[in-house]
């Protein structure tokens, strides 16, 4: 369990179950984190601001464009908002934007995992667009918040998450700035300091 209010960069975080609806069945189901953990999954919590909104469709269809290859690495995405499961069913049932929509939607309607997370707006009731990724061990890796009248790139999310699960698999590698799998990495070390350029460069 985590020993703080709220997630933290580097923390474990606690332990919690989500009511989803499943676009794949068509049905109501449930999310487990305690039981992705000890499964090894990655985990990538996308927060949106409401069901039947403008800009949230449209990041839920990019996000449903690279699913398939956060699948493929093992990672289980849970896009999140404070709208009931049966929300999300009329919602990606009756929005065509949505049909491609595969991963599991979380319901978190009384907000305490958007509060856990610090992306609960009090005064609207609805989350800020946030993105968490925690990693098998279940440790908060990667979040970025950003206001709700501007949408993300799911591009850019997929690019982090094969550097992270790299730099997993290649714990004395870091990654730089775009790095993407075909790119060199860097080993830190004091030959390293004030050499980067040559380091990339050669």
């Amino acid at each position: 369990m985590c020993d703080c209010e709220f997630a933290r960069i580097g923390h474990k975080v606690k332990d919690f179950k989500i009511e989803t609806y499943n676009p794949v069945n068509y049905g109501f189901d449930e999310v487990d984190f305690a039981k992705l953990q000890k499964e090894g999954k990655w985990v990538i919590l996308f927060f949106y601001p409401a069901d039947f909104t403008f800009v949230c469709p449209t990041e839920l269809a990019d996000l449903a464009d690279i699913d398939k290859n956060l699948k493929d690495m093992d990672i289980t995405v849970v896009s999140m908002s404070c709208d009931t499961k049966f929300s999300h069913m009329a919602w990606r049932n009756s929005e065509k934007l949505l049909e491609n929509v595969k991963y599991q939607m979380g319901a978190d309607p009384t907000g305490e995992v958007a509060r856990y997370f610090g992306v609960y707006d009090y005064e609207s009731g609805v989350t800020y667009r946030g993105t968490f990724i925690i990693d098998p061990d279940g440790k908060l890796v990667g979040q970025e918040v950003n206001f709700n009248n501007v949408g993300r790139n799911s591009e850019e999310l997929l690019r982090k998450m094969r550097a992270f699960t790299y730099v997993r698999a290649n714990p004395a590698e870091v990654c730089p700035a775009r790095w993407k799998p075909s790119d060199k990495t860097l080993t830190p070390s004091e030959k390293l300091v004030g050499n980067v350029f040559d380091a990339l460069k050669g």
